[in-house]
């Protein structure tokens, strides 16, 4: 099973653990991934962090914001990989030039063209090797309820097949345990975790269409500034919109 809630205070405090674990963690660049950098490193673990360009709209500054944010925790570990599969494949306005990204629309119940076909379980894929090869003992992914709302490969049971998958895949003596520990959260509630942690929020991208400034209306800058204006405080990155999404 995935792990969707942190250990009690005893634990949780990485100043007073000694740090001889490690995790690789998934960083896209964006807020969820940086909090849940920040959320492994609470939970006492040395932070692996794994970031893939895979032909995405915004890649450049994804990288970036991923290499800003390892700088910015003097990471162990930081592995930037290049793919060309995800793109090669299409069928994402993500990474199909032809397929325009869509506006927001929080009430529907379809599919966003954004969704990149079966791109988790690739990146999934990615990172066990990668924690696997350096006897980490985690993964953690970023992702939430909001995002398999609309994106099947973010959904609570395709994370726990997925720990089958690497519990039947890996040597006998490898334990990796699959982390997903906003699952159950909104967006809202990560952005609250995320400030009470110290999460350097300027460091980070969200916007599927633009590198600068972000352009405030697609999915991901929705479900962003919603989830900053519930807390009561400013975005920290620069929009070229900021509509009102709050409650």
């Amino acid at each position: 099973m995935t792990e969707d809630t942190p250990p009690d205070d005893s634990t949780a405090d990485a100043s007073t653990t000694d740090r001889d674990r490690r995790a690789v963690i998934l960083v896209s660049g964006g807020m969820d991934s940086a909090t849940a950098v920040y959320e492994a490193i609470d939970r006492g673990y040395d932070p692996y962090l794994l970031h893939t360009s895979y032909g995405q709209e915004t890649e450049d500054r994804e990288r970036e914001c991923a290499e800003a944010l390892a700088a910015e925790i003097a990471a162990p570990n930081f592995l930037h990989v290049e793919t060309g599969h995800l793109a090669a494949i299409g069928a994402s306005s993500l990474t199909d030039d032809e397929i325009e990204v869509d506006d927001a629309d929080p009430d529907s119940d379809e599919i966003p063209s954004s969704y990149v076909p079966f791109r988790n379980a690739n990146l999934l894929a990615m990172a066990v090797s990668y924690a696997e090869a350096n006897d980490c003992e985690a993964v953690f992914i970023g992702a939430h309820s909001e995002d398999f709302s609309g994106y099947p490969d973010c959904r609570p049971a395709f994370f726990d097949a997925f720990q089958t998958v690497i519990d039947a895949g890996t040597k006998p003596d490898t334990e990796i345990a699959l982390v997903a520990p906003f699952v159950e959260w909104s967006k809202t509630d990560i952005a609250e975790r995320g400030l009470e942690l110290g999460v350097p929020y300027d460091l980070t991208w969200s916007c599927y269409r633009d590198d600068a400034p972000a352009c405030g209306t697609c999915d991901a800058c929705a479900f962003r500034l919603e989830a900053f204006q519930n807390c009561g405080v400013e975005d920290p990155i620069d929009y070229a919109e900021r509509p009102d999404y709050a409650d």
